[in-house]
């Protein structure tokens, strides 16, 4: 049943983070007539000026919440008539998860629970309506990790998470799940490749080398640099997600991918290729005299990749931005916007960046 034509209220936990906040943007500018009500708990990694352009807009409305704060999310639920969950809300970066996992099980396994929980008694309530829809975004990491000669990641690889971060969104996908086949719950997963693009928190790979070139700053490389993995513009990841709600069937699994395999090193190198370009007055150049290769983390994943033949087939989806494309754009945003990042640069965030690079 496809469900583009229906006026939603959708529930968009996370919606101050990364990947969350651009689709907020990306669901606003296409259902301009739908409510939106965004969730986040504005941890480190959720920020609202993320949304100050939205914040005026009639059928916008932001709850600073906890998703595992049982009370408050069926409150939510039944006050604006929620009929779609789109969850982003996750901790999701593996170097964290290494150091302190326990927030991980906290929000990603007992978090899912809490929500999925809630939302099973409101739309037992409701009637069960047909077009009700619990989208879970999730990871490829769940996955574990491949060889260079392995097929890529299918929605029938079987799960080998190898960190605490990916066990735990491994945990949250089962879940998922589960409350289909248990209790008959519109639940559908996705899980997707890395995302790059703009509101990136700065630990993550691209924002980081993206920083470090412009304050002159080394380009921390784990290990040899060999580790692959598949690039997936977060405005593609938008649109996927936006076809999985309106045409993708109830406990089904997507796997959404960019096409776009890389080696970590090949990817730093292109940045400092594209920023040497594009930004004036760096303090070093050729920005790649930065690079710096650093210990590897602990069970370092070696590659990444995505199949989306299923979501290609039966959906119609496929991403759009090449790498260098995607990588042009985002550096452009990160030159543009740079009273965005500046202040993400904390105390807090030097401690942590001290801890994992030295």
């Amino acid at each position: 049943m496809s469900l583009s034509k229906e006026k939603k209220s959708i529930l968009i936990t996370g919606g101050a983070g990364f990947i969350g906040s651009n689709f907020v943007h990306h669901w606003c500018q296409n259902y301009s007539d739908d409510q939106v009500i965004v969730l986040d708990a504005l941890t480190y990694a959720g920020n609202r000026q993320n949304l100050a352009d939205l914040e005026n807009r009639k059928q916008f409305k932001f709850i600073q919440g906890d998703i595992c704060d049982r009370p408050l999310i069926e409150k939510i639920l039944k006050e604006e008539q929620v009929t779609t969950v789109a969850h982003f809300a996750a901790e999701s970066h593996v170097d964290r998860s290494i150091l302190g996992p326990d927030a991980f099980v906290q929000t990603n396994v007992i978090g899912t629970f809490t929500l999925l929980e809630s939302f099973r008694h409101y739309w037992n309530e409701q009637g069960n309506p047909e077009n009700s829809r619990f989208l879970h975004v999730s990871t490829d990491e769940v996955y574990g990790s491949l060889e260079a000669d392995d097929p890529a990641f299918s929605e029938v690889t079987p799960y080998a998470p190898n960190s605490p971060y990916s066990a735990s969104k491994a945990g949250s996908d089962h879940l998922a799940r589960a409350y289909f086949h248990t209790y008959n719950l519109p639940t559908i997963i996705t899980n997707c490749s890395n995302n790059y693009g703009p509101y990136h928190f700065p630990e993550k790979l691209i924002p980081l080398m993206c920083i470090n070139i412009l304050l002159g700053k080394p380009l921390p490389v784990y290990g040899d640099g060999q580790n692959i993995r598949d690039w997936l513009y977060v405005g593609d990841h938008c649109s996927a997600l936006e076809t999985v709600i309106n045409k993708g069937k109830a406990g089904e699994t997507y796997n959404i991918g960019g096409n776009n395999e890389v080696k970590n090193i090949d990817l730093v190198t292109m940045l400092c290729e594209l920023m040497d370009e594009l930004a004036s007055d760096l303090p070093v150049k050729p920005a790649k005299e930065l690079i710096t290769f650093v210990k590897d983390r602990p069970s370092h994943d070696r590659r990444y990749a995505i199949d989306a033949t299923k979501i290609k087939t039966e959906l119609g989806w496929t991403p759009k931005e090449t790498v260098e494309n995607g990588l042009r754009k985002t550096i452009e945003w990160y030159l543009n916007d740079q009273k965005w990042w500046q202040p993400l640069l904390s105390k807090d965030y030097q401690e942590y960046y001290q801890k994992v690079y030295g």
